[in-house]
């Protein structure tokens, strides 16, 4: 199905409205069901007032089908059809008369619909193609997992249309069984479910001064689900593991051109064997209770709790055991911290996630009244649960906040704190998070190259009434 622009113009003197019948007949001719027996969908319809001229967008096979359809409006004046586009597929094929991308590694989701999906979700939109979007702050208040449409969405390529029924994970290299496995087969196998935060690498990034390249994140690259799947344990004991592999690379089914190789590049990760054992990494399946959505990776991906997102491969396809540190660009290229110390060029692997705290209420900006104010947010932390939440008002001392809900090691932690305040004007409430290991956030954080990982203490100004 096509989409299409038609536009009917007739002389006021043939205006068929003004017989009452006529008039009828059209309305009838442009009823839904007698507009999908000619195989059109009507998306969109409207009157130019006063000028006799009507505008519909419409889906159809083909232009021959769609003037049959009009042919009782060529009887009163002119139709013209236009082929037309979507905003978002405009956006996402890079301009008006662009072509779509077409995904260099097999077939994919287009890339037009699963942005028109992310906008109806509400999500902020920073990228079409690859689809890259984060939650509003406003959407991050609720409940202890984050509902899966509006769950923030990081992509470096296309997002792979993967087929359950023929899908195959394979786990090779170092191993004494090589193995495969079909979805079912990972289904019918021990389960395991976690709650976890993710977060990407980048979160924050358009705060950092001086600006760094790359995705300009706000604050809403974050997100907590629960994640049911195959503890990836399970999976390297039953392959059996050579004592000469020291590492597990994840290979997942998105790939594409990158910067710097001459050839396209799958999108790969790996772990140091000891972080690849523990207990609570995942090969999930399932997304708050339901299949993973695609834009999450359906229908497998890696979840590595406490660590930003980028090791939590999606579409995951092979899992290979190896003996060297692996060197591929989002590994040995990205996701780095990368600064200058001393005169000296530091770098240092970008992993666990860093302890952070966000206001959600009252929003930037809000007018609030003289009183009693509840300041509510939510916090985490890679190393350990939150140990503490303290919030400065207008400058104030810190006021530690009440901890809300049950703390989980891996899940986010909503907080709340009760003051109030005496006198009307400005006021900027700050907060920041300290964690069971001893971490706190920073006033700033430290800038780098690729602008990882900033945790500076969050600050939202407020109108006192």
């Amino acid at each position: 199905m096509a989409l299409y622009v038609v536009r009917h113009h007739h002389a006021a003197e043939r205006c068929p409205a003004q017989d009452p019948y006529m008039g009828a007949t059209l309305l009838n001719h442009m009823s839904r069901p007698n507009v999908r027996q000619h195989g059109v969908e009507i998306k969109g319809e409207a009157v130019v007032q006063g000028e006799h001229t009507l505008y519909l967008i419409v889906e159809a096979p083909n232009e021959d089908c769609l003037h049959e359809f009009m042919s009782p409006f060529q009887q009163a004046g002119s139709v013209d059809i236009y082929l037309a586009s979507t905003c978002a597929r405009v956006v996402a094929s890079g301009g008006c008369g662009g072509a779509m991308p077409a995904s260099e590694m097999g077939p994919a989701l287009d890339p037009e619909e699963t942005c028109q999906q992310a906008i109806e979700a509400g999500l902020v939109v920073h990228r079409a193609h690859p689809l890259n979007c984060e939650t509003s702050i406003p959407a991050l208040v609720g409940g202890v997992v984050m509902p899966n449409a509006h769950f923030y969405v990081r992509n470096h390529f296309q997002n792979p249309d993967l087929d359950p029924a023929t899908f195959r994970l394979t786990v090779s290299g170092l191993v004494e069984r090589p193995l495969g496995f079909s979805l079912r087969e990972l289904h019918n196998m021990r389960s395991q479910t976690i709650v976890a935060t993710l977060e990407c690498a980048g979160n924050g990034r358009a705060m950092f001064d001086p600006p760094v390249g790359g995705e300009k994140w706000n604050l809403g690259a974050v997100s907590t689900a629960e994640w049911t799947g195959v503890p990836l344990v399970e999976i390297l004991d039953r392959a059996g593991v050579r004592t000469a592999a020291r590492e597990v690379l994840f290979r997942g089914a998105d790939g594409g051109t990158a910067d710097g190789h001459s050839g396209p590049v799958r999108f790969e990760r790996s772990l140091g064997l000891d972080r690849a054992r523990d207990a609570e990494v995942l090969l999930a399946y399932a997304m708050n209770g339901e299949a993973l959505p695609h834009q999450h990776g359906y229908p497998l991906r890696l979840i590595v709790p406490g660590w930003y997102a980028v090791a939590s491969v999606k579409w995951l396809t092979e899992i290979e055991l190896i003996d060297r540190p692996f060197d591929g660009p989002f590994q040995a290229e990205k996701y780095w911290y990368e600064s200058e110390r001393n005169g000296e060029i530091v770098r240092e692997p970008v992993t666990l996630q860093k302890v952070r705290a966000l206001i959600t209420d009252p929003a930037a900006n809000q007018e609030v009244e003289c009183g009693d104010l509840a300041i509510r947010g939510v916090a985490w932390s890679g190393a350990a649960s939150i140990a503490r939440v303290e919030v400065s008002v207008g400058g104030g001392s810190w006021q530690e906040a009440r901890l809300v809900g049950e703390r989980k090691r891996h899940s986010w932690q909503w907080w709340e704190l009760v003051t109030r305040i005496e006198e009307p004007g400005v006021a900027n409430l700050r907060v920041r998070a300290t964690d069971l290991a001893g971490r706190i956030q920073p006033e700033r954080a430290e800038w780098n190259r690729l602008g990882y990982g900033n945790n500076a203490i969050h600050e939202v100004p407020i109108r006192i009434a």
